[in-house]
């Protein structure tokens, strides 16, 4: 099942980096004097992201990561801080170097039926992505895997539909049923890693290129799911 093109995402650049704990001090101090940070942040400009990962009984979604596979998805349930209000469906798209996301609204009893694993709901529902979804727990046997939790900064600005991100402290949950209490103990995954991803949509604006600059730093493919995964 696929989703209607009419709904269909824009596809966006990005760029991820792995900063040092210097690098990540200079970059985003110089940005709080530059951007204004997500609408959703606290006071100091942060919040918590909390994902559930779902892939096949055979890591498809993973092993394709791992390989570089050029076209490829992923599916997750993502919230925000400790507000289980507002609950997301989310895929992942991942063509030629670009990427894309769809989302749909899921409420806290539908996600504890997904868990649980009674998801026959999902055929009811209108939304495209939810219905895709349905067909994909049923014929690839999308299952949860992991949960990725990390506290994110995030910068935008409006010239090219730019986005600047920084992922601290991430975490694993190896308890899937652990993911709708914000308060379940985690596992540390990247001990002083910090991840900068940058999207934008046709350019990159000069603006954020100046500062952005980094030293040392190569662009990666770093995956926060791959990386999660290794507490298997």
């Amino acid at each position: 099942m696929k989703i209607n093109q009419k709904q269909a995402a824009r596809f966006r650049h990005e760029q991820k980096y792995i900063l040092s704990p210097l690098e990540d001090h200079i970059i985003a101090h110089r940005l709080r004097k530059l951007l204004q940070h997500d609408e959703h942040a606290d006071s100091h400009g942060k919040y918590r992201v909390s994902s559930l990962y779902f892939d096949s009984p055979s890591d498809k979604a993973l092993r394709q990561k791992i390989d570089g596979v050029n076209k490829r998805e992923k599916f997750r349930i993502r919230y925000y801080n400790e507000d289980l209000s507002y609950i997301r469906l989310e895929k992942k798209i991942k063509l030629n170097g670009l990427c894309a996301k769809y989302s749909a609204p899921l409420s806290r009893e539908q996600v504890e039926r997904i868990l649980d694993g009674t998801i026959d709901f999902l055929i009811e529902q209108s939304d495209p992505l939810l219905l895709e979804f349905y067909s994909k727990l049923k014929g690839e046997r999308l299952q949860p895997k992991t949960i990725v939790a990390y506290e994110r900064e995030a910068f935008s600005y409006a010239p090219g539909n730019v986005r600047v991100t920084f992922d601290r402290a991430l975490c694993s949950g190896l308890r899937r049923t652990d993911f709708l209490d914000p308060g379940a103990p985690l596992i540390k995954a990247a001990a002083g890693e910090v991840i900068l991803e940058i999207k934008y949509d046709e350019f990159l604006p000069q603006l954020i290129q100046l500062a952005v600059q980094k030293n040392n730093c190569s662009r990666t493919a770093y995956s926060k799911y791959a990386v999660c995964r290794r507490f298997d």
